[in-house]
C-alpha cells in the first residue's frame, strides 16, 4: 500500500521513515513566526527596559537551541547534525510585533523544515514567556515554511 503520509505504514502505523538509502545532499529550510502585542510591550523590548533582560537574546538562544532538540519534541523526527542555525528577530512597531525567522543547514539525508519552524516557534514562544507578566493577551501567529532546499523533494518556496 503506498500512500503521500510518509510516516504511515502499509499497516497503517506510524514510524519514523527510514533514510538509510538516501543520498546526503545540502539541505536547508528557512520560516517565520509572528508575535503582535501592544505597541507599550513592543517599545519595553525595543527599549532593553524588560525587567528580565535583553528579550530577543534569550528568544534567538532559545529558538537555537529548541532547532537542536526538535527530535526530542516531535516523535517521528530524526536527530540531525545542523551545520547552521541561525534566528533573527525584528522589531515592527509599524504593526505592533515581532517578526522571527530561522534559517537550518545541514549536509544529510533528511530535511530540516521541522528544525527550522520548532526555532521559529520557541523564539515566539519564549518572547511570550518573558512579557507575559506585562501583557498576557500577545498572539503567535503565521508560523510557516518560508523555503526549503535539497533533497528529493527539491526546491519550494512559499508564496508571499
Amino acid at each position: 500500500m503506498s500512500n503521500c503520509f510518509t510516516h504511515i505504514n502499509a499497516d497503517g502505523n506510524a514510524h519514523m521513515v527510514d533514510v538509510t538509502e538516501k543520498n546526503i545532499t545540502e539541505r536547508e529550510a528557512r520560516a517565520e513566526a509572528f508575535i503582535d502585542m501592544a505597541s507599550s510591550t513592543l517599545e519595553m523590548i525595543m527599549s532593553g527596559s524588560h525587567h528580565k533582560g535583553d528579550v530577543f537574546a534569550t528568544a534567538r538562544i532559545a529558538g537555537i537551541q529548541a532547532a537542536k532538540k526538535t527530535s526530542d519534541l516531535i516523535p517521528l523526527c530524526h536527530p540531525l547534525m545542523l551545520t547552521k542555525v541561525e534566528v533573527d528577530l525584528e522589531a515592527q512597531p509599524e504593526l505592533n510585533r515581532v517578526r522571527i525567522t530561522s534559517l537550518c543547514k545541514l549536509s544529510g539525508k533528511t530535511g530540516v523544515e521541522m528544525e527550522a519552524l520548532t526555532a521559529a516557534s520557541v523564539a515566539a514562544l519564549t518572547i511570550y514567556d518573558m512579557c507575559k507578566a506585562v501583557q498576557k493577551d500577545m498572539i503567535i501567529s503565521q508560523v510557516r515554511l518560508l523555503e526549503k532546499r535539497g533533497g528529493k523533494s527539491g526546491h519550494f518556496q512559499a508564496e508571499d
